[in-house]
């Protein structure tokens, strides 16, 4: 079943241990309003091939950030439905999923492995009493015990800090969308967020929009249907129109050598309001499309997603606030 108790810690960053032994996991004890908790993240997949892939967005810019900031240190339980905190890696628009890369839990050297890497922005999170950290995923307890790594008690904490749909089908029941997990660092100091995200490589990129399991890949290249992953991008949007009545337009640029028709694809936004599109774009083109009711463009952040004929994300994109100047067109 999809995770029963999805939600987001907020705390100060106070000690860490490095992932070792079978089942690895990076563990940081974190203190939020003066409760102690862990979050486990994990380094490797007990499902081959083993090696995470992980993206570090060392400066974030997404709508969500604003309303991370606002809540106060501690547990709070997150809807799993899109227009909220919530995060979902496909439909949220939080990375470049083509920035993904696999790293092995632990290796000689420096700076060459998932720990070190999680490890060099959990430090500086720790030098800064004034940094948060912000870990989605799966809370526990409290328990009866002392928490095995750190030993405060009683034990609690958050897990399956990590994509939460789209399993393998020994996992699927844990499939939903709405759920993943993921961290953000937020360093006032220098107005810096900092996104962390991770994904077993046996997880799938196009999932059923209710259930998050698996749904059918697009077919191969060639004489047949193409796959869309990525062949049109959203280069810019027009958010803030001045003008009255409002003309806000989104830009569209076919990066492929062949024409795409556009005949029951959709523009998706924050709130899954949907808008249809159609006619083809030639190679290289570029389309400018008005924005039309039902969907929005928010003036305080927001996503905007691309959808085929399949219902299959093609691209997305998100801007946050200060991106919405009047008058100017956001470039993605």
């Amino acid at each position: 079943m999809p995770l029963m108790n999805y939600g987001v810690l907020k705390g100060a960053a106070i000690d860490r241990k490095l992932g070792s032994g079978p089942s690895p996991h990076y563990q940081v004890h974190l203190v939020a309003s003066g409760v102690h908790y862990r979050i486990a993240v994990n380094v490797s997949s007990k499902l081959p091939p083993s090696d995470l892939m992980y993206v570090v967005d060392e400066n974030l810019q997404h709508p969500l950030t604003d309303a991370l900031e606002a809540l106060s240190d501690g547990l709070t339980t997150v809807p799993r439905a899109s227009g909220g905190l919530a995060l979902d890696f496909i439909r949220g628009n939080l990375f470049d999923r083509n920035a993904m890369t696999p790293l092995p839990p632990n290796i000689p050297g420096p700076d060459n492995d998932l720990n070190d890497k999680l490890d060099h922005y959990f430090q500086r999170a720790m030098l800064d009493p004034q940094a948060r950290v912000y870990a989605f995923g799966e809370s526990w307890g409290p328990e009866t015990a002392a928490d095995q790594y750190f030993g405060f008690k009683p034990g609690r904490g958050i897990h399956d800090i990590h994509m939460n749909q789209g399993n393998d089908p020994s996992f699927a029941s844990q499939d939903g969308t709405w759920q993943d997990g993921g961290v953000f660092i937020h360093l006032p100091a220098t107005q810096q967020w900092v996104g962390i995200f991770l994904k077993f490589q046996s997880q799938s990129w196009h999932t059923d929009d209710t259930t998050g399991h698996t749904i059918g890949a697009a077919p191969a290249p060639g004489p047949g249907p193409v796959v869309h992953d990525g062949v049109v991008r959203i280069i810019a949007a027009l958010v803030n129109d001045t003008r009255s009545p409002e003309q806000e337009t989104i830009t569209l640029l076919n990066t492929s050598p062949d024409t795409v028709s556009l005949d029951g694809w959709k523009l998706v936004d924050r709130n899954k309001h949907m808008q249809s599109l159609s006619g083809d774009l030639p190679p290289g083109a570029t389309k400018l499309t008005p924005v039309t009711k039902p969907m929005e463009l928010s003036n305080n952040g927001g996503i905007i997603s691309l959808l085929d004929a399949q219902g299959l994300k093609v691209d997305g994109v998100s801007y946050v606030k200060a991106q919405a100047r009047p008058g100017w067109t956001v470039v993605f």
